[in-house]
């Protein structure tokens, strides 16, 4: 018996070579896989929390991929590691490394010449880092931890509230969030900014 996903609006379908990746044999539905997947980003928070996290750390490549196989590490074996392939949003997948790095430079700019305020340069990271779709899956919880680390790590401020949600259940939380995106891509951060902070 295979893996029977179901795809929500803003969520990134995996390939059939990607779902063969799946560490834990006996998940079958979308909402196993939800709990498994929140039970190891649980497991990525405590690291975190328990982890003295260096600010000059946080914005490299290293520290991105080692945050996403902290999250999805016991449920994936891509964890961790970019895309080879396509998808839906993001990136085409040669280009990951070069985006990334063009955003890398780009926050160290805005941080340095306080370009904008930090809680908006933590959220036009996580708008950047999720628009560019480095990893197969997880992209959006993935982005949001980061603007939490960037936050709290760097410029020692309270993490964002994100609505108390993990955004995975198509509900009203999600619709706004996915919406606050899109107004994003099309240059408005405040709504995206607005989000995370209420």
């Amino acid at each position: 018996m295979g893996l029977n996903l179901n795809y929500h609006d803003g969520q990134t379908p995996l390939s059939e070579d990607e779902k063969e990746d799946l560490l834990i044999s006996s998940i079958t539905t979308q909402a196993e896989l939800n709990q498994f997947e929140q039970l190891n980003i649980e497991n990525a928070i405590r690291w975190l929390l328990q982890t003295k996290i260096k600010p000059d750390s946080v914005l490299t490549e290293d520290f991105i991929k080692k945050l996403h196989k902290k999250m999805y590490g016991e449920v994936w074996r891509w964890a961790g590691k970019f895309r080879t392939s396509n998808k839906n949003i993001g990136v085409d997948w040669t280009q990951i490394h070069i985006q990334l790095k063009h955003l890398l430079d780009d926050s160290r700019f805005w941080i340095e010449h306080k370009t904008y305020s930090p809680e908006e340069i933590a959220i036009r990271f996580k708008h950047r880092l999720v628009s560019i779709h480095c990893f197969p899956n997880g992209n959006g919880r993935h982005s949001r931890v980061m603007a939490d680390i960037i936050i709290e790590n760097i410029f020692n401020q309270e993490v964002f509230s994100w609505h108390g949600s993990n955004m995975v259940k198509a509900d009203n939380i999600r619709k706004q969030y996915i919406s606050a995106l899109k107004k994003a891509d099309l240059g408005d951060i405040k709504p995206l900014l607005e989000f995370a902070k209420t």
